[in-house]
């Protein structure tokens, strides 16, 4: 009823910019926030200070909006020839390329100001990385077959950040959960470049899901143990109990459900496989969460 009472050109553009930002399709902030809720609650060894827990939540989706923005300035000329992409926003011509470019230093100057205001200098430095990380990881489906291992980075940066904000430093057991984040991150990017692949290799667009081919289901598998093995390991060195490791099974047969989705490499298989990985991240710390409190 609200949106009812703006102007309809108005209501078009702010329409227009929730798309750009993925307002409408908050996966990618779940596969962001889940990772950085697994360091927040490792590093307080149980609830982590509500101020942190505030500001990393903000954070991931401030900073997963800005990078939608600066992703699809950087695609703006190929998206129009992929049909999963080609009615954004920006592709199709409603929004304007410096508007995008606009929308992510404003987003990034709020998350960057949270960083200043409410951490600690540690944190600071390294919010720095994480914009980076951010800015070039679009980019570099030009240069490599390997830019899902840039977006694993952006997307697991914020685990030494919320590491450091709770904790002051940052820990070999910050590094093996930001390691464990990277191959998940690989795994699941490269099951969501599976539903492209046919119009990437028309366009020359670059993704391990191209450079994998057949061996994809494969490799993707193998990572996904990695992850678990991983995780293991972080649960073993921070002595956590059985309802960690229940989320860790969760997780696993989970991985298996993914591998029989996209057993056919169809688009709609592949993309429900990526889909699912929410699920998987929520098992993880719901087991982390129970683990702590008991």
């Amino acid at each position: 009823m609200t949106s009812e009472l703006l102007p309809r050109d108005l209501r078009g553009r702010l329409t227009d910019y929730a798309q750009l930002l993925r307002l409408n399709r908050p996966i990618g902030s779940l596969l962001l926030l889940w990772p950085t809720y697994w360091a927040l609650w490792l590093a307080a060894g149980g609830v982590p200070d509500i101020r942190n827990l505030v500001v990393f939540t903000l954070g991931v989706f401030l900073m997963r909006a800005a990078g939608c923005a600066i992703n699809d300035f950087a695609d703006r000329k190929v998206d129009g020839h992929v049909k999963r992409t080609r009615d954004r926003p920006l592709a199709s011509g409603r929004v304007a390329p410096a508007e995008a470019v606009l929308l992510f230093l404003i987003l990034a100057l709020i998350a960057f100001l949270l960083v200043v205001l409410f951490t600690n200098t540690l944190t600071l430095y390294l919010s720095f990385g994480g914009l980076v990380l951010a800015f070039i990881y679009p980019f570099m489906k030009r240069y490599t077959h390997l830019p899902q291992l840039f977006l694993g980075a952006a997307f697991s940066w914020a685990i030494p950040m919320a590491w450091a904000a709770e904790a002051g430093e940052i820990s070999r057991l910050a590094w093996l959960l930001f390691t464990a984040n990277v191959l998940w991150t690989v795994a699941y990017d490269t099951l969501y470049a599976m539903v492209d692949r046919d119009d990437d290799l028309k366009i020359g667009i670059k993704s391990t899901a191209v450079l994998f081919g057949d061996a994809d289901r494969a490799i993707i598998a193998m990572l996904q143990g990695l992850v678990v093995l991983v995780l293991i390991l972080v649960g073993s060195q921070a002595e956590l109990g059985v309802f960690y490791y229940l989320g860790l099974a969760a997780m696993a047969a989970l991985f298996v459900y993914q591998q029989h989705l996209a057993r056919y490499r169809e688009r709609e298989g592949c993309f429900r496989a990526f889909l699912n990985n929410n699920w998987a991240g929520f098992a993880v710390f719901v087991g982390l969460f129970v683990d702590t409190l008991s």
